[in-house]
Formats: structure tokens, sequence, C-alpha cells
């Protein structure tokens, strides 16, 4: 059993649907919630207000990024309520940081927050200096590293980014959680780094991240 000293829960892929919200355990004693992106299916501003604030009803503190299938309109009503950590590290703890990657790449649907290849390598190296001088680092990027467990389709190809998976090589963050490929909920490692893809929130996985006062670690959850 992990040390609760301090702990935050994370999860994605909501898509509107926060049915299992009530049966996360212990989000009310949780330092943060962290939202890795897709709270909603092309969404106003009015709809993410209404899924954040059934969010915090639960726990008032509260971080979050946009998904490929989130406008910019959601992204401006992040930012207006000083929770958006798209392309930021911003510190959790006296200890630890955390490290935010919305969007995608590009996918066959034409969803409204899709990037190329190259824009995604373009925010991450903004972040390698930061990131490598954290003491202890939580990276949530919405788009899985290309290669994993985590990236896979139903088929077997995989579909994440190979950027993201060349920043995880190099910086070695401690826990990296992702999202964005529903049937790839599962745990990987990419060296050091345990990856962990919760699935859609609306089938109830979720993620509680542990910091012990030396290290951080995370288990994949039902809700």
């Amino acid at each position: 059993m992990m040390n609760d000293r301090i702990f935050w829960i994370a999860f994605g892929d909501v898509h509107e649907n926060l049915a299992r919200l009530g049966y996360v355990s212990e989000i009310d004693k949780a330092s943060a919630v962290l939202i890795s992106g897709d709270l909603t299916n092309v969404g106003t501003k009015a709809m993410a207000r209404h899924l954040i604030e059934q969010i915090k009803a639960y726990n008032s503190a509260i971080y979050a990024q946009i998904g490929n299938m989130d406008t910019r309109e959601v992204e401006k009503y992040y930012e207006e309520i000083n929770i958006n950590v798209h392309n930021k590290i911003i510190p959790l703890s006296s200890e630890v940081s955390l490290l935010g990657l919305g969007y995608s790449i590009p996918t066959p649907f034409g969803t409204p927050s899709e990037v190329e290849e190259k824009q995604m390598e373009l925010w991450l190296a903004d972040m390698m200096g930061p990131a490598r001088e954290s003491k202890h680092l939580i990276f949530m990027t919405h788009t899985p590293p290309f290669q994993t467990i985590t990236d896979k389709l139903t088929s077997g190809v995989s579909v994440g980014s190979p950027a993201v998976r060349k920043f995880i090589e190099d910086v070695q963050p401690e826990v990296c959680i992702t999202g964005h490929i529903h049937e790839a909920r599962g745990v990987d490692y990419i060296g050091r780094t345990k990856v962990i893809n919760p699935g859609n929130f609306g089938a109830g996985g979720y993620v509680k991240i542990v910091f012990d006062g030396e290290k951080l670690d995370a288990e994949l959850l039902q809700a």
C-alpha cells in the first residue's frame, strides 16, 4: 500500500461524462485534481464551466489542459480561472512540479485542437530546461508517447507522439499521465518513467499519484 502523505488524482477524456466522479476514492482529500484533456466534446465555455463546477464540488483545487476535442474557448476559460497548465511547469508542492502538454497530434477526424508533431517538439523544447531542474516531476500529456502500451489502437498500431517519447527518454520524469487513446488503458515504462493511460473517465479510469517525501509513484485505479 502506498504512503498517502501527499497525493493527487488525475484523469482525462471526460467527454462531458462525470457520472463516475462520486466513486473516485478520496478525491476530496487530494491536494489537487489534474485533468489531462478532453473535458468536453467540442464544448463551449458554458459547458466547460458546468463540468469544472461539478469537479469543484468534490475538490476545489484543479489543474487542466485542453485535449484535441476541446475548443480554444475552453482553453481561454481555463486561463480566466487560472487552472491552465498547457506548456507550463507549475509547483504542486515544495518539491513536486507538474508539466502540462495539451492538444494532440493530427487525427483522421479533424478535431478542433490538433497540431503538427513539429509544434509538440517546439513546446517541449521550451520546457526542457525547467523540466530538468524540477526535483520531482509529473508530466501530463494528452497525446501519449509513441510505441508504448498507452498509444496503441485496438489494431495494435501505435499513434502516439515521437516528440513526447523523446522528451520522456531525455528528461525521465518519475510519472507521466496521458490519455487520448481510450482503448490504450494501461501502464508502461520508458526507462525510469512510469507512463499511465487511465482510459476514458466515463468508464471510471483514474490515477492516484503519491509523493512519500522521497519519490513519486502512481497507480491506475477504477471508480
